[in-house]
């Protein structure tokens, strides 16, 4: 046995996963195992960035009061 043999000699778990993403009844984007982490992730960081470049090009158009 050599020492790469467990990366490549690995059971193939494909048809497994093609029929959970085939047979789930949820939106393409939510059928991953982590899917709904990585969306709300990446939802709550968007939002973060549109409020924060809302109220900086809002400050810049009225005037900033120093």
């Amino acid at each position: 046995m050599g020492i790469l043999t467990p990366l490549y000699n690995r059971p193939n778990y494909v048809v497994e996963k093609q029929k959970m993403y085939q047979n789930s009844p949820q939106p393409l984007i939510l059928r991953g195992p982590r899917a709904k982490l990585y969306v709300g992730t990446y939802a709550a960081i968007f939002s973060v960035g549109m409020v924060l470049t809302t109220v900086g090009s809002w400050q810049l158009i009225k005037g900033k009061d120093a």
